[in-house]
């Protein structure tokens, strides 16, 4: 009999990812508070411990000793005065009562607060009566009378006034000593509970961590694996893959939220299908129509070439026949035409050169660019010589592209710069190369009447003018065919704006691929045009 869905979400956990957790670190916090507690208390009856021994007891033993060792040096002292009558004796006397004196400072520093003080009292009781009833007369007695005159039952009364200190050091050395082994015996036992409990502390946590470990594999990860491998499979193509994973709530609701994704991307993948289908019927629609549409501009340009022709030549043609019988202005409008058909005839031919960059599919070389520089300069030979420009030129370097589309390309920067030159100064040219990267990076700067910089990139538009044509001739073709020629060859060209004299155009070409090539560029040679 099965089980109904009230049922089993009656049956499955109730409690989100964030309760587990918060349940968890609740459990955590309060273990770990007990451990601190266990841990300080252990830690500090252990340091309670070690300190009553280093710091008090066993100082105390040690200065125990040298204050017996002071005291016998004093009675050492005074009976060899008593023999001898020596000075030094005496001294050493004196000495053992300041050696007594720091051992009993230290002393009863080290047992400040301790029963084990009236032990000390005893001893320096003991020691003054000593001292006053025996030490100090039989000194004085000496020092009037002489060695050998002292009263042997003096001398007897003093032993066993020393006796007597003898027996309260040996008592103070032995409680001492006792309370010595006490607190070895306590510091061995703080120890072993520092231990347990720091040993109890650790077992708890690798507890805790175990079942973190099993609440996140069965809780946590397990219900996450899940919904991951679902969702791949949704993601690999399978929208009618149901996602239904059991765990805790909030993972329960998020498996729900992606099985509703997954509907409502179900339901749109049938749109988006459509959406592509016609996109891509779009797509070859546009590839055809921009096809045709260079088709009909080579063809148009190509084929307004010869009723051009004709209008010039018929134009001239009446000039010349009919200029005697024509008034000034019917010869001035035949010039117009001519000058007008004139100028067609050149935009038609450069329109022609436009739309053929890219149409050949040339197989692209490893070319020298002195080559087609050579041959651009022997096309502008006879404006060279009448400007009077000097070109200054690099070693240039050989690249991958098309000779004759290359030549064109240097032919119309180059003419460009002598075209656009100063009125007080002949052009002067300089190309240099250098390397950059998979790229050579070549340069063309002049000295003319330059470009300003918000000008930089109507520049490479086609039929885009910055003067008129009385001023400076042209079509306004000749850089739109150079940013055409360069990109052509997979490169970009630019207008250096920072230049501030003159013209300085850059563009890249790409580099033939040479093993074990080091680019470098050449320093300039000068070289007239």
């Amino acid at each position: 009999m099965g089980v109904s869905g009230e049922g089993r979400a009656a049956a499955e956990p109730r409690l989100s990812t964030r309760s587990w957790f918060t349940m968890t670190l609740a459990i955590m916090a309060v273990l770990l508070a007990v451990s601190a507690v266990l841990g300080t208390w252990a830690l500090s009856r252990s340091t309670s411990t070690f300190d009553q021994m280093t710091t008090r007891i066993s100082p105390g033993l040690l200065w125990a000793e040298r204050l017996r060792g002071a005291l016998l040096d004093q009675e050492a002292g005074v009976h060899g005065y008593i023999v001898s009558g020596r000075r030094e004796f005496a001294d050493g006397f004196d000495e053992g009562q300041v050696t007594e004196r720091t051992a009993v400072a230290e002393l009863r520093r080290s047992l400040a607060g301790s029963p084990l003080l009236a032990d000390l009292d005893a001893v320096e009781l003991r020691a003054g009566d000593w001292r006053a009833a025996y030490a100090r007369p039989t000194i004085e007695t000496v020092r009037t009378r002489g060695p050998g005159t002292t009263d042997p039952a003096q001398v007897g009364n003093g032993k066993a006034l020393f006796d007597r200190i003898r027996a309260a050091m040996d008592e103070q050395t032995g409680n001492l000593t006792l309370a010595q082994r006490r607190a070895t015996a306590d510091i061995g036992q703080a120890r072993m509970w520092r231990n347990t409990v720091l040993t109890g502390v650790l077992v708890m946590f690798v507890i805790t961590l175990i079942a973190v470990a099993l609440l996140l594999r069965y809780a946590v990860l397990g219900p996450l694996d899940r919904l991951g491998t679902a969702a791949r499979r949704v993601a690999d193509g399978d929208f009618g893959h149901e996602i239904d994973i059991r765990g805790p709530k909030d993972l329960r609701t998020l498996a729900s939220d992606v099985d509703a994704m997954r509907r409502r991307i179900s339901e749109a993948l049938g749109v988006s299908r459509d959406a592509q289908r016609l996109l891509q019927e779009q797509a070859d629609e546009l590839r055809r129509s921009n096809s045709e549409l260079e088709q009909f501009a080579y063809v148009a340009s190509h084929d307004l070439q010869e009723p051009v022709r004709k209008v010039t030549a018929f134009c001239q043609l009446l000039q010349r026949r009919y200029a005697d019988k024509l008034d000034e202005r019917a010869n001035e409008y035949i010039a117009f035409a001519v000058d007008g058909a004139k100028r067609m005839q050149s935009l038609i031919a450069e329109l022609l050169t436009f739309s053929r960059v890219g149409r050949d599919d040339a197989e692209r070389v490893p070319v020298p660019l002195d080559r087609p520089l050579d041959q651009a300069l022997a096309n502008l030979e006879s404006l060279t010589e009448d400007t009077g420009a000097v070109l200054i030129r690099s070693e240039l370097p050989e690249v991958v592209g098309d000779p004759a589309l290359l030549a064109m390309l240097w032919q119309n920067l180059i003419g460009n710069a002598m075209k656009f030159r100063s009125p007080d100064r002949p052009p002067q040219v300089q190309i240099t190369a250098e390397r950059a990267g998979d790229m050579w990076e070549v340069a063309v700067a002049d000295n003319g009447i330059g470009v300003e910089a918000r000008f930089a990139d109507k520049i490479f538009v086609i039929f885009q003018r910055l003067h008129n044509r009385a001023e400076y001739e042209g079509t306004g073709i000749g850089l739109a065919l150079c940013k055409k020629i360069v990109e052509y060859h997979g490169g970009e060209i630019r207008l250096d704006v920072e230049r501030g004299e003159g013209t300085r155009f850059v563009f890249t070409l790409p580099a033939v691929q040479v093993p074990g090539e080091i680019a470098a560029a050449p320093g300039p040679v000068g070289v007239p045009g």
